[in-house]
């Protein structure tokens, strides 16, 4: 058989503030800039979830696409759609939420939550122009 890989794509929207309370605001300033904004800045996210596997010889599916997206909204995008990073989101808790520590949070809360195939890819796009892809350890 062959590895087929599957993906799906969402959307969802959400704020943070890039800021280490381990250093100075000034040094928070310096680094993250307009990202350290005390009043937060949003996001339109686009989030691409990529699932491998061998496909099932009684439904030819890698994973259903509807149990997909059913792990994604209990596991993500119910959590995280219309919220703050650095408040409301359980899963980033005490984590800068740069893009790349966000799509690592996201493989975590996704990697044993699948009900077939293995997690394979995130890829998280915080602008059309800028994304974070993360493939695990």
């Amino acid at each position: 058989m062959s590895t087929v890989y599957v993906t799906r794509k969402v959307h969802f929207n959400a704020a943070h503030r890039l800021h280490n309370p381990e250093k100075s605001d000034e040094w928070n300033r310096e680094t993250f800039g307009k990202c350290n904004n005390p009043n937060w800045h949003g996001h339109n996210y686009e989030l691409e979830v990529t699932v491998a596997g061998e496909p099932d010889p009684e439904t030819g599916y890698v994973i259903d696409l509807g149990d997909l997206k059913s792990v994604l909204h209990e596991r993500v995008l119910d959590k995280v759609d219309h919220k703050n990073l650095n408040q409301e989101v359980d899963f980033m808790d005490g984590i800068i939420p740069s893009t790349e520590n966000f799509a690592v949070a996201i493989w975590n809360e996704l990697e044993d939550a699948l009900p077939s195939g293995r997690l394979d890819c995130i890829r998280l796009y915080e602008t059309p122009r800028n994304f974070v892809e993360y493939r695990g350890e």
